[in-house]
């Protein structure tokens, strides 16, 4: 074998290991994406904590929260799991919030060092009408829908959530459904921490449109065919 064949070898594997590297990323930010959703389905909030960077932060209802010990935990642990699953780390009786992540795009940066992806959220919720302490400001059963477009960051080997933003798109009653559905009102965060005990960090200035608006969330990537992004 000529040395030419031999450094033609070497690029190629190179290559494929390059390429194979950046699949396994791909499917380890899947994992993590995915496993977000499994914990929120069964008020695991802790752990959905800890699926981030410690200078990760959240977008979500027109604020941000920022810092996994932080804001982070202000909103999963002393919001939410005060109030879906009061104060426990576990299922609450007769609550369901199945938490679907679907049609996932991901592109991992070429210094494997960071990653974008867009995931579909798809939510059943409710509660049973057997369960005496329902949360007064939510319908008895609903479904919602949105889009993630989130940033992750590999720390020592391990990829983790760096920016999740939640782009709600519409939330309907299970009896009436979306076609009935007026545009969604909220709660969006007025005040941030610590005038709102449990607020954002920061309030953001543009506030979505929601359904029967019909607005696009700006696309990490570009077209696939033509290479432009979207406008």
């Amino acid at each position: 074998m000529s040395n030419d064949e031999v450094q033609s070898l070497r690029a190629e594997v190179a290559r494929l290991t390059r390429q194979v590297a950046a699949l396994e990323d791909a499917q380890q930010v899947r994992r993590v994406q995915f496993a977000y959703g499994y914990y929120m389905d069964k008020g695991l909030y802790q752990e959905v904590v800890d699926l981030f960077a410690e200078d990760g932060e959240v977008r979500f209802m027109g604020g941000i929260f920022r810092g996994k010990h932080r804001g982070v935990s202000r909103l999963y642990l002393d919001r939410f799991r005060t109030t879906f699953t009061h104060g426990r780390n576990a299922p609450a009786y007769g609550f369901m919030l199945e938490h679907l992540q679907l049609q996932d795009i991901i592109d991992v940066a070429p210094d494997r060092s960071s990653a974008r992806g867009r995931f579909r959220c798809f939510m059943q919720a409710g509660s049973h009408t057997s369960k005496a302490d329902r949360v007064g400001a939510l319908p008895l059963q609903w479904w919602e829908a949105g889009v993630y477009e989130n940033t992750y960051v590999r720390q020592e080997g391990i990829w983790r959530i760096q920016v999740l933003n939640y782009c709600l798109s519409w939330q309907a009653e299970y009896e009436r459904g979306w076609a009935h559905s007026k545009p969604h009102a909220g709660p969006f965060f007025e005040k941030t921490y610590p005038e709102d005990p449990g607020g954002p960090d920061e309030i953001l200035a543009q506030r979505p449109a929601f359904w029967p608006q019909t607005a696009v969330v700006p696309f990490h990537f570009p077209h696939p065919v033509t290479g432009r992004p979207h406008e």
